[in-house]
């Protein structure tokens, strides 16, 4: 992975959520971030755009069972599934979303087709998987996403947030971009819409200040604004990025909740605190070298 000096300029983080240890040995959610970073730095490494490289890596944990988006995502309080994603290009401060959607394949995908469109910022439900199908992209039957597991965990009464997944990067020529997407929690209400597609909740991009995507107590992460929240603690406080983003979290906990974030500011330093019982992620940094982890 090494490269050019402008190519180690580029930095890419993920995340794959936090609040939970895996039950099983880690290996196939390190894998699955392991797989995430490459497709995202194969974007970085060719010279493509931060918005390209989130979504890249995006696309390939929602395609992962294993993780709470796209295919494994967790079952609502009628036994369906409702999808949610964003992404934001901190170059130009476009942004798209998609929320309650139960047929788009991939919706981080669909939410990129939302920013390219450039009327909305965020569809909803029946509206957003027609725009999708408009668009041509991937719809599948509801049950594609099911998994043996997700079931389960619905059946023994879990609530609570498991595996929202979210990237962060920074491309040669120093632009941001981030995405977010996930399935909710376990047994929410139907049309519940929590922080992944709320643009400065659960996502934020800007080249002056960062890029964040967060993971973690949805409706509290709405409430504090946590994801714009780091990129104010830097533009008007002046912090570095891990502060700013301790005390993003900080604020999120005096509420009652947690959580983690993944977050790279404008010169290319990475965060991802967590204040939850673990948090997976990794990165590439801009030496170029790989760190992935379940961290508790």
């Amino acid at each position: 992975m090494r490269g050019s000096s402008r190519r180690e300029r580029c930095v890419l983080a993920v995340h794959g959520g936090a609040g939970f240890v895996p039950r099983k040995a880690p290996g196939p959610y390190l894998a699955g971030l392991r797989r995430a970073l490459e497709a995202g730095w194969e974007v970085l490494a060719a010279g493509g755009r931060a918005l390209d490289a989130v979504a890249a890596a995006v696309v390939v944990l929602e395609d992962d069972p294993h993780f709470n988006a796209g295919r494994g995502s967790v079952y609502n309080a009628d036994a369906r599934r409702e999808l949610d994603a964003s992404i934001m290009d901190g170059a130009t401060l476009r942004a798209g979303a998609v929320a309650a959607v139960s047929r788009i394949r991939n919706p981080v995908l669909a939410a990129r087709a939302v920013l390219e469109d450039g009327r909305h910022v965020l569809l909803a439900g029946a509206g957003a998987e027609r725009f999708a199908r408009e668009r041509g992209l991937a719809l599948v039957r509801p049950s594609w996403f099911a998994t043996p597991e997700r079931l389960a965990a619905l059946r023994r009464g879990l609530r609570g947030y498991h595996g929202t997944v979210g990237a962060v990067a920074r491309d040669r020529d120093g632009h941001l971009a981030a995405a977010t997407s996930t399935g909710g929690t376990t047994g929410k209400l139907p049309g519940r819409v929590g922080d992944s597609p709320i643009i400065g909740a659960g996502t934020w991009a800007e080249d002056a200040t960062c890029a964040v995507s967060g993971t973690g107590h949805g409706e509290l992460f709405v409430r504090t604004a946590l994801a714009h929240e780091v990129a104010a603690r830097i533009r008007h406080r002046g912090e570095p990025l891990g502060r700013a983003a301790r005390a993003a979290l900080a604020a999120v906990a005096r509420l009652g909740g947690n959580g983690g974030l993944v977050a790279i500011d404008r010169g290319g330093r990475v965060a991802m605190p967590f204040n939850s019982p673990a948090m997976l992620r990794g990165c590439i940094g801009r030496n170029g070298r790989e760190a992935i982890e379940v961290a508790v």
